[in-house]
């Protein structure tokens, strides 16, 4: 997650602006509009698929989602960013929240391990929220191990895989995820978002950046 920096330490501007909420994401109001009608009629589901090209929100949406299940005001359609919970989502300290690389813990031991861990309790929040990235990069023998735990989720434990090639992921696995598939952002709107963010930062555009600005915009 995105921890506000200590006093005299730099972080970098993709982390420093990385949306927190719903409404900040851009260019995916379809997926947004309806995890947020979800939480509202609490509709949740066990297991959620995130689908996409890389650098389209995948990540971002799943944190998002993490922190608007846990608020301390919801599960909230808007995660409040006040309440205990929140702020230890933004510092990257939340107890409740499994962020996993699917490329690097791929394998059946370390799915067995997660499937032990399932059973009990968050320590702090309403859900454990595991995020599993690249989740295509699991092994069979990985898939098959947790296959049994979404079939038969505890109620407390809330799945997030996120993917670039859902194609790669067994037709058990997809069958019992809610599924969401991630659009690539416009160039009119890249380039509207980074005018807006150079005038925030007080960066000036030079001219031949303007002038590339002004011609994605008219598309």
């Amino acid at each position: 997650m995105d921890a506000t920096p200590p006093p005299g330490s730099y972080l970098v501007l993709a982390r420093r602006l990385r949306p927190q909420r719903f409404e900040d994401v851009l260019g995916q109001e379809h997926v947004t509009r309806s995890l947020q009608s979800a939480l509202t009629t609490n509709r949740v589901a066990h297991a959620y698929l995130f689908c996409g090209a890389r650098g389209v929100g995948k990540t971002t949406v799943a944190r998002i989602l993490a922190r608007a299940l846990n608020c301390e005001r919801g599960p909230s359609p808007e995660p409040c960013g006040e309440c205990a919970a929140c702020r230890e989502m933004a510092s990257g300290q939340a107890v409740d929240f499994f962020e996993i690389d699917g490329a690097s813990s791929r394998g059946i031991n370390e799915i067995r391990e997660l499937r032990e861990n399932v059973r009990y309790l968050p320590a702090h929040g309403r859900y454990k929220v595991y995020l599993i990235d690249e989740v295509h990069m699991l092994t069979e023998a990985a898939f098959n191990a947790l296959l049994k735990t979404l079939e038969e989720p505890p109620a407390h434990v809330v799945f997030i895989f996120a993917t670039t090639a859902p194609q790669k992921l067994p037709a058990t696995i997809l069958s019992r995820c809610q599924r969401y598939d991630f659009k690539r952002l416009p160039e009119a709107l890249i380039a509207s978002e980074l005018v807006r963010i150079s005038a925030a930062e007080g960066r000036a555009l030079t001219p031949e950046e303007s002038r590339r600005a002004r011609l994605y915009q008219r598309y």
